[in-house]
């Protein structure tokens, strides 16, 4: 009887799982209260990437996009802005990197440079990194990278981490039942 309750609970598990999986993931729109950027690296130079200056905080650019990402099965990642040279361009300015990722689905990589809190320029010499575009100075510069991934990926990654965590457990039974024999 059991055996058969936990057979049902599996498929109504694998039934959510592939419902999720298909799913589209949010349409990110553009950051409101910025200019998008046209510069070089900033558009269709590298993929999935954009950028956009702002005068917005990084809790206000972290809100924004949480509201987009939302939902039980996201997870946020505060990284080292260093990180970003090699996730985005190597050539980044960084003082902010924090990914949100839909597990099995995507992840979007959100890097802030604000000029004034550069961490890697002495105070003084902050100045010349400020941030103008169109002859408009800006606090900020956020550049935006996601990692979309193809529905059969994610079913395929999916059904592989779960034949390794049964995998695991029945292991593991076996192991315990060898142990109190």
């Amino acid at each position: 009887m059991i055996k058969k309750i936990l057979v049902v609970l599996f498929c109504i598990f694998n039934i959510f799982a592939i419902v999720y999986l298909i799913s589209p993931t949010p349409t990110l729109p553009d950051l409101v209260n910025s200019v998008k950027s046209d510069e070089p690296g900033d558009t269709v130079q590298l993929k999935n990437v954009s950028a956009y200056y702002t005068n917005m905080t990084r809790t206000e650019v972290m809100n924004f996009y949480k509201a987009y990402y939302s939902g039980p099965f996201r997870i946020i990642l505060n990284h080292p802005p260093e990180k970003s040279k090699e996730i985005i361009k190597d050539t980044i300015q960084s003082y902010y990197f924090e990914e949100f990722i839909l597990p099995f689905k995507e992840s979007i990589f959100i890097n802030g440079f604000e000029w004034e809190n550069d961490v890697f320029t002495k105070p003084e010499k902050r100045v010349k990194n400020k941030l103008i575009f169109k002859d408009k100075e800006y606090k900020a510069k956020i550049t935006i990278k996601t990692i979309p991934t193809s529905t059969p990926k994610r079913i395929t990654a999916f059904l592989f981490t779960e034949a390794a965590v049964i995998l695991t457990l029945l292991t593991y039974k076996s192991f315990l039942k060898k142990k109190h024999d």
